[in-house]
């Protein structure tokens, strides 16, 4: 897949491995029809402070970004492709009069609208997320909150689920039995660490890689972020763009793939 190097900030191109400076939504790179694989963790809308992107609109209007972004996904990726949807269950900050949001019901009724065909739902169980400083009413049925320390990866695909033609995985067995378990539990990632305020770990699109994916397809994130998903494609042989529209998190991104995706430095400057 050849691309303009307008808007390119880093390039593999013996990985295949292409970070892109763009909004997503803006963005002309990449061909229609030509992604095998989308995984990707989209801005939550709950205030989180990321450089420069407003983490806190209403939530009308996050639906509304969700819907456009999504549209535009499905016309990036293959007949027979997929996406692994990571978001969280729903939002209990700033409840409204209308309740709190039940952000993952609502997300997966906008995808399915839009032409995303649903195909599962797995847990992941994040054995860090739940650090409760409140209760609502403590030891009272007065007004209890209920947290789930958990988040979705809501698997869809564009128009088959069975892919057209066969490949390798690099999965192994035991991978196999446990990932097609639709609970998984694992530790979430250090935003200290990384430098990016909401971070996935790298054993999320791993896991999502090797079960959905053949090595070689190209691996598609929207919202790259501190660039997880781009590590994971250099480590198990796959093809990755990820567009992220704030230059400083590229930059983090393309560390990242440096260092934590086994790629010698003195290749690439």
């Amino acid at each position: 897949m050849k691309m303009s190097e307008e808007k390119i900030f880093f390039e593999v191109s013996s990985k295949g491995l292409t970070i892109i400076n763009d909004d997503f939504l803006a963005i002309t790179l990449i061909p229609e029809n030509s992604i095998d694989l989308i995984v990707t963790s989209p801005p939550y809308n709950v205030d989180i402070h990321y450089n420069s992107f407003k983490d806190n609109i209403s939530y009308g209007k996050y639906l509304g970004f969700t819907r456009e972004w999504l549209t535009k996904a499905l016309k990036l990726i293959k007949p027979d492709g997929r996406m692994c949807l990571n978001i969280p269950l729903d939002k209990s900050k700033g409840r409204t009069e209308a309740g709190f949001q039940s952000v993952y019901v609502d997300i997966v009724k906008i995808a399915k609208e839009v032409g995303w065909k649903y195909f599962s739902t797995i847990i992941w169980h994040e054995g860090n997320i739940s650090r409760r400083t409140a209760w609502g009413s403590w030891l009272s049925a007065k007004a209890p909150y209920i947290i789930a320390p958990v988040e979705m990866i809501v698997v869809f695909y564009k128009k088959r689920w069975s892919k057209l033609e066969n490949g390798i995985s690099g999965i192994t067995k035991g991978e196999f039995m446990e990932w097609t378990n639709g609970v998984w539990v694992f530790s979430g990632e250090s935003r200290k660490k990384v430098g990016h305020p909401a971070p996935f770990p790298v054993e999320l699109p791993k896991r999502c890689i090797k079960l959905f994916s053949f090595v070689g397809d190209t691996v598609l994130d929207p919202f790259l972020g501190s660039g997880t998903t781009l590590v994971a494609c250099a480590l198990l042989d796959r093809r990755g763009i990820g567009v992220e529209i704030d230059r400083k998190y590229c930059d983090i991104a393309k560390r990242r793939i440096i260092k934590e995706g086994n790629i010698f430095q003195s290749k690439l400057l």
